[in-house]
Parts: C-alpha cells; sequence; structure tokens
C-alpha cells in the first residue's frame, strides 16, 4: 500500500506543477494541447478554459456560441474576438534586413605628426621663444643655448677662409706669368678647400645651438627653463600635430580577408562617448600577432576644431554588412520546450514556426524560418491562439510582403 500512496502522491505534485506551468506560462497551453493533456485539465477544472475555447460539454465554438452564449461581442486576453470565431490578433509582414557584424574595439590616439625636441648640445639655455600651447610652423625658433664659442669658432674660420681665398688669388696670378709652379697651385687650391670646410663645420655648430620646429603643430609642455644647463640629448619639449589624429587598435583574424585600406570607421572618445567621429582606415600590419590572432589598424580621425588631444583613448566601431534575413518584433518571439518560436498567419490560419535568431538589435530581431510570400507575424494575441486555428488581423497592422520580396527562409 505504501508504494502506491507514493506513486498517488507524485502524480498529484505531477498534475499540480503542469498545472501551475499552464496557468502561468500562457505560452505552454498550445503544446498542452498537442499533447492531449489541456482539455482533461480544463474539465477538472485545473486549467482555466481559455476566452474563445468551449468548455467541455459546451455549445459549438465554430458557429460562435459558447454553452448557449453568444460571445461574438465580448473582449478576449485584450483583443476582440471575431464574429465567426476568428481570433483577433496583430500581426504585420516581416521586413528584410541585412545581417550587421559589428566589431567593437579601443584605441590609442596619436598626432598626424609628432617629435620630442631635444638639445644636440650641452649649454645654458639663454632663450626660449614659445609657450606652451603655442601653434608653431615649420622652421620657427623654440630655444637657444649659449653659443658664444661656437660664434668665435665661426669667426676664426670665416679668417681663415678669406686667408685661403687671397692665397689662391695671387698664385692663379703668378701661374699666368709662369712665376709659380704646379705644386705651389695644388698647396693653395687644398688650402681653401679646407677653410671651406672648415667654415661650414663652424657654422654648422653655430645652429646646433638654435633649436627650431621641425614640423607644423602645437607645443607642449616646456621641459627646460632660461639659466638651465642642459646635455646634450636632454628633452626641451614636444610638438604634435594634431589637425588629425592616428588611432592604433587591433581587430580579430577572423575580419582580416574582409578589411581594406580606405575602410569607413566610427570613433567616439571614452571620455565623451555621445561625440561620434567619422574616420578611416590608414594603415594595415602585415602579419597577425600570433600570441593574441588580431592585426593592428590605423585609422585618421579629423580633429579640425582641435578638441581632441593624443593619448586619449578611442572606442572604435566597424561594420560589415552581410546577407539579408526577416526582421520581426521582438515581441513575435515566443518560447517552448523546443525552443524559440513565432505565430504567423498564413491563408487566414495560426501556424507555429520554429525560429533560429540570428542577430538581436534595438527594435527587432533577426530570424531564419520557413517564411513565405504573404505571411504575417502575430506580435500580439499570441495566448490564445492554437495551431489551425483561424485568425483576423486587426484593421491597419501590416500587410503582407510582396511576392518578389519573400523573406529569406531557413535553408534545408
Amino acid at each position: 500500500m505504501a508504494i502506491w500512496k507514493q506513486l498517488g502522491l507524485v502524480l498529484c505534485v505531477l498534475a499540480a506543477a503542469v498545472a501551475g506551468w499552464a496557468a502561468w506560462v500562457p505560452a505552454a497551453q498550445p503544446w498542452l494541447a498537442q499533447a492531449g493533456l489541456l482539455e482533461p485539465l480544463q474539465r477538472i477544472g485545473l486549467v482555466a478554459a481559455a476566452s474563445g475555447e468551449a468548455p467541455a460539454g459546451g455549445g459549438n465554438l465554430g458557429g460562435g456560441n459558447q454553452g448557449g452564449g453568444n460571445q461574438g461581442g465580448g473582449n478576449q486576453g485584450g483583443g476582440n474576438q471575431g464574429g465567426g470565431g476568428a481570433t483577433v490578433v496583430v500581426a504585420a509582414a516581416p521586413q528584410v534586413l541585412a545581417l550587421n557584424d559589428v566589431i567593437s574595439a579601443i584605441g590609442s590616439a596619436r598626432g598626424a605628426r609628432s617629435v620630442v625636441l631635444q638639445a644636440e648640445v650641452a649649454g645654458q639655455v639663454t632663450g626660449l621663444f614659445v609657450a606652451p600651447g603655442d601653434l608653431v610652423k615649420a622652421g620657427q625658433p623654440v630655444a637657444e643655448l649659449d653659443s658664444e664659442a661656437a660664434g668665435i669658432a665661426l669667426d676664426r674660420a670665416a679668417l681663415i677662409l678669406r686667408d685661403a681665398e687671397a692665397t689662391s688669388t695671387r698664385i692663379a696670378r703668378l701661374q699666368a706669368r709662369g712665376a709659380t709652379t704646379d705644386l705651389q697651385v695644388q698647396e693653395a687650391d687644398l688650402a681653401l678647400k679646407t677653410a671651406e670646410l672648415q667654415h661650414r663645420e663652424a657654422e654648422f655648430e653655430l645652429s646646433r645651438h638654435r633649436i627650431e620646429a621641425p614640423i607644423a603643430g602645437w607645443i607642449g609642455l616646456l621641459g627646460v627653463e632660461i639659466g638651465d644647463r642642459v646635455t646634450d640629448g636632454a628633452e626641451i619639449t614636444r610638438i604634435e600635430d594634431r589637425s588629425s589624429l592616428i588611432v592604433d587598435f587591433r581587430v580579430p583574424e577572423r575580419i582580416v580577408s574582409r578589411l581594406k585600406m580606405g575602410d569607413p570607421v566610427r570613433a567616439a572618445p571614452l571620455a565623451d562617448p555621445g561625440l561620434v567621429l567619422a574616420g578611416r582606415i590608414t594603415a594595415l600590419d602585415n602579419r597577425v600577432d600570433a600570441t593574441s590572432r588580431t592585426l593592428q589598424v590605423q585609422a585618421a580621425i579629423e580633429n579640425a576644431e582641435d578638441a581632441l588631444r593624443a593619448g586619449m583613448a578611442f572606442s572604435i566601431t566597424l561594420e560589415f554588412g552581410g546577407p539579408s534575413h526577416p526582421a520581426v518584433d521582438p515581441l513575435a518571439i515566443q518560447w517552448g520546450s523546443a525552443g524559440s518560436f513565432v505565430w504567423v498567419v498564413r491563408e487566414g490560419r495560426a501556424l507555429s514556426l520554429p525560429v533560429r535568431i540570428v542577430q538581436r538589435n534595438a527594435a527587432s530581431v533577426l530570424i531564419e524560418t520557413d517564411l513565405i510570400a504573404g505571411d504575417l507575424v502575430v506580435t500580439e494575441g499570441v495566448q490564445a491562439l492554437r495551431p489551425g486555428a483561424e485568425v483576423t488581423v486587426a484593421p491597419g497592422d501590416g500587410a503582407a510582403l510582396p511576392t518578389d520580396a519573400a523573406p529569406r527562409a531557413r535553408p534545408a
């Protein structure tokens, strides 16, 4: 007897669980109806009969009478029941949208050109001609080091050069009269060329004490002050051309074959996500990193208003178009024990179609399923639908697609 009691208890628990599932999960009732369990549960009162369905022993549902009463003018779960027993639903034809493959990455920006100014010789800073934030042109003086010794060396080289030139002129006149030897002529020419080289070297040494901007751009913070004594290679400042910025980022190797120079990108600074800027790919690395399986990419973005700075972090977005799929309202997606499905109105009858979700967007869901031209996907009123039930679509809630615009069906 104990075994029979336990078996009865288990059956009661299962019946309560099924009844609770049917009562609290409306999408479960179609599955119970297919299994032949819904009607027995409604007969014994464990599951309430949905409006629009005749209880056991009731009247004729096909004619619109239920238990002798007329249901043609009543409301059913927020939707109106048609006079001929058809369930009124809200449905619309699915759109056909392209699958978007969106790649997001984080990158760091730098100026289109950037140089660090360093002292080429040791000396004392005697002049600073710019301030942080100044916009300079190429060749504009930035700083100057003590150049007195270099100036003296240049003057000495100039004296030697003038003397060598005078000697060369005198030897040339003597040679014209035949009063000099070829050896004297050669020695004079050698002395003149040596003096010229020494003069050029002195000029070069003097120029190294004057630090000029090699490119146009904005001056950064100054690392020295007037009176400081600096060594060879000491950093003076940085010049950054940020009229446009170069953002370095990495993308997964699976999209490498789809990238090409000039592809558009969207860039948004992490400090101001609402500021979305257009950019273009300007460089692609020639190999994929074997450790991270990513490819380094560079993109240029305009900075005409000088609102951005080098070193800022950017969110980079690339979009690649894919094949087209039918897109439905997210409310149309239903879930059952076999997975996701949608209710479709086909030739005035309800049809449940299993779907595979391809992509979820903010306003639509791209799916793969066996849709045909003329199908309408139900978004409201799904609780009262049964496979093969007569359905009426509420006026103004979408129309079927034309035959030449049929949604892409799921491959067999």
